[in-house]
């Protein structure tokens, strides 16, 4: 395996791991990445695809540890307590809207929506709909997790799917979503990660069931490289991002996204970078 590739495999990693659960887009940034990197010229772009989406279960594993007790718990009562049963069903129904709207529609997305242009445009709508709603302040509702309601979660669910919007985030859209919904920025934070688990791993298993005759015992050491990179990183950053969001607004990260966006957009009219190499 070509040392290079797999350095540029682990950028890719770090990249995904610190931006999976921000509200800035890991998809997009990782779209970015790719065209600095050549990344899809080097393997190929079903590949490479398949490869961004395999990545992401690296990213989950970092939150399995974080809340490592609430899931024993939770699995450990799902036969007796009424709690634990409540929480699965959420995550269950907040789960499906992304299912069925992922085969619905998830060709045309891939197809058509996996560009610089498209992820610019989309980091800059974001950064609106953030300052937008940090600055109308919902009073939230539900403080707790365990509060949340099937349609609550139903709810959370259908926002998440604007994240399927590459630069859009799907952890800004339940989070930013979930707090116009009336879930306070704890909670709406927390269910995106719980979220995130089925989301993910079910898309990067999809993901690699359909490309899997792309796929060979070579490229083994690529991936790997790519999913210890993401769980780090992820694990760094879940850690940072609670302790963030007890005292902190998302507001900086708005302004992230305009400043990104706009370079994007500028560096590709003016022809500094050439994001479709």
């Amino acid at each position: 395996m070509d040392i290079l590739l797999l350095i540029k495999a682990a950028i890719m990693g770090v990249v995904e791991g610190l931006t999976e659960f921000l509200p800035i887009s890991s998809t997009g940034h990782l779209i970015l990445a790719d065209a600095l990197l050549h990344f899809e010229q080097v393997v190929g772009a079903d590949r490479a695809r398949a490869f961004e989406i395999a990545i992401q279960p690296g990213a989950i594993l970092a939150i399995i540890l974080v809340y490592a007790q609430r899931i024993r718990d939770t699995v450990a009562g799902l036969g007796s307590d009424a709690r634990a049963q409540r929480f699965t069903l959420n995550v269950l129904i907040a789960f499906l809207p992304a299912v069925v709207i992922g085969l619905v529609l998830g060709k045309f997305i891939k197809s058509h929506l996996f560009t610089p242009w498209v992820v610019a445009s989309a980091f800059i709508v974001g950064a609106l709909v953030i300052l937008w709603a940090e600055r109308r302040q919902v009073q939230p509702r539900i403080h707790s997790v365990d509060d949340l309601t099937p349609l609550d979660a139903l709810k959370v669910g259908l926002v998440q799917c604007f994240g399927m919007i590459p630069g859009t985030s799907r952890s800004g859209s339940t989070i930013i979503g979930g707090m116009l919904l009336g879930l306070s920025r704890q909670v709406a934070t927390e269910f995106s990660f719980f979220l995130a688990i089925p989301t993910l791993v079910g898309a990067g298993a999809y993901s690699l069931y359909k490309e899997r005759a792309l796929l060979s015992v070579a490229d083994v050491p690529l991936f790997a490289v790519g999913l210890l990179l993401s769980f780090l990183s992820a694990w760094v950053c879940v850690r940072w991002l609670l302790r963030y969001v007890a005292t902190h607004s998302f507001v900086p990260f708005a302004w992230y996204r305009l400043v990104f966006g706009a370079v994007v957009l500028l560096t590709g009219f003016t022809g500094w970078v050439d994001w479709k190499a």
